[in-house]
């Protein structure tokens, strides 16, 4: 799974080891735990205390083991954390076949990513750790080829796209997160801190020093709920980032 050199640092997790083959059956009792039910345990700690509270330590004392004996199901963190990661893209809830409109069936995707992230707020932060992908993920990535395969991109510009969409969408969940975060901290609405830094912003564009900002603060929003509700304004964006990746270059 993941193997360490000589000096003790990590060579990194072998995929072929990891994913294509399954646990291997032990003579005498079986064993009294699953890597499934390691991974379960290690997601439910995720999501409750966050990624850095998942030591195998603290896996081992929820499944009721000693470290050591983790070792056995999972050989270190950076392991687990592929196993967490693909456990959880199985969470994504895709039709069986492209509808044939493309741009909608992005988007679908880009909303589901978006839902188990905010589900998983970790997930963004390990997701550029990741170093295979999984079965879960590879059925993610399978699909979302097939969904861009009338655009006429050629097949690594379709990889592409799909790790520039998922790193827009774990980019701007991480903006909702630390947003929500700070309103709570500051006990404060949303609405009244946006309110805070236009007021803010209007003041130093009236300085006259900023000619290009004042104009974009002065344009009425078409739509100014599109700038408000978090729905919305992730849609909005997620539109101009579907209409960039498509593009010609």
């Amino acid at each position: 799974m993941a193997r360490t050199g000589s000096s003790g640092r990590s060579a990194g997790v072998d995929p072929e080891v990891l994913w294509s083959q399954a646990e291997r059956p032990r003579r005498g009792r079986p064993p009294a735990h699953s890597r499934a039910e390691i991974t379960a345990e290690a997601v439910a700690l995720a999501d409750t205390e966050g990624l850095a509270a998942v030591t195998m330590r603290a896996v081992a004392a929820r499944i009721g083991a000693g470290t050591m004996s983790l070792y056995s199901y999972v050989p270190n963190k950076e392991t687990l954390l592929e196993l967490m990661i693909d456990q959880v893209s199985g969470d994504h809830r895709l039709p069986p076949e492209p509808s044939g409109d493309w741009r909608a069936d992005l988007r679908g995707i880009a909303r589901e990513q978006r839902a188990i992230m905010r589900r998983h707020p970790w997930l963004p932060a390990a997701l550029p750790a990741r170093q295979t992908f999984g079965p879960n993920t590879l059925a993610v990535v399978e699909y979302t080829l097939a969904v861009l395969a009338p655009v006429g991109l050629d097949a690594p510009a379709r990889l592409e796209t799909f790790s520039l969409l998922t790193g827009f969408v774990a980019s701007h969940v991480t903006y909702e997160l630390a947003q929500e975060q700070a309103t709570e901290a500051a006990g404060r609405t949303s609405g009244e801190l946006l309110d805070a830094q236009t007021r803010h912003l209007r003041a130093a564009t009236a300085t006259g020093g900023y000619p290009h900002l004042a104009q974009a603060l002065a344009a009425p929003a078409a739509d100014p709920a599109s700038h408000t509700d978090p729905e919305a304004v992730f849609d909005r964006l997620l539109g101009r980032m579907i209409n960039g990746l498509t593009a010609a270059p």
